[in-house]
């Protein structure tokens, strides 16, 4: 009981400052309590009520969060007060993981345009989604609409040449050994422009994890 009324103290303490707790770089405090836990933005949004983009802008610092805020993080992430503005202990972390994928032996997604296949399937919480693709679409009209998910994507061709087409940019041609970096939140495709299907590597960043 005493805890819970220090809390209540502190709340209140706090409801007078505006912008509330700016100097405790708070979202920087929220977003190592959520990696400590394995949370991805939605999960928090989920438990506290608050929007996926309110909370991420919280993290970046980008909004200082209001008392109604703090107080929806405190009940849905079950903490208290103390524990939001304390940056959490530094959970041991093994340092020797290692997931071997033989040649062909991924797990296979085969879509209308590319056939995946996804690399490292064993390793959990992993920061980077790495896959194989065999590029079977020809033309940029057999998309219905845009390819895009959250985080970054790297690309390099491993066989054959593509034809890669995003958002914001001309159509660019990458050949074998050719590689791009882009944000994989702006939409974009690719089709094989060589005589046999092209196979490239992507390597992807979980962009709710970053």
């Amino acid at each position: 009981m005493p805890a819970k009324t220090d809390q209540q103290a502190a709340l209140k303490i706090a409801a007078g400052r505006k912008p509330f707790v700016e100097p405790l770089r708070l979202g920087e405090r929220l977003k190592e309590i959520r990696l400590a836990n394995h949370w991805t933005l939605e999960d928090v949004s989920q438990r506290t009520g608050l929007a996926r983009s309110t909370l991420s802008k919280i993290e970046n610092n980008q909004i200082s969060p209001t008392f109604t805020a703090v107080q929806k993080l405190i009940n849905g992430l079950g903490i208290d007060l103390p524990q939001l503005l304390t940056p959490p202990r530094v959970q041991p972390r093994t340092m020797g993981r290692r997931d071997l994928t033989r040649q062909g032996e991924g797990q296979h997604h085969p879509t209308p345009t590319y056939e995946h296949e996804l690399l490292s399937c064993e390793l959990a919480q992993k920061r980077m989604i790495p896959f194989k693709t065999i590029v079977r679409a020809r033309h940029f009209d057999e998309f219905s609409e845009w390819v895009r998910h959250d985080g970054e994507e790297f690309l390099m061709v491993l066989q054959g040449e593509i034809q890669l087409y995003t958002e914001f940019y001309e159509p660019l041609q990458l050949a074998q050994g050719d590689s791009i970096y882009f944000d994989s939140d702006m939409g974009h495709a690719l089709v094989s422009v060589s005589e046999e299907d092209a196979v490239v590597l992507s390597v992807c960043t979980r962009g709710d994890a970053a």
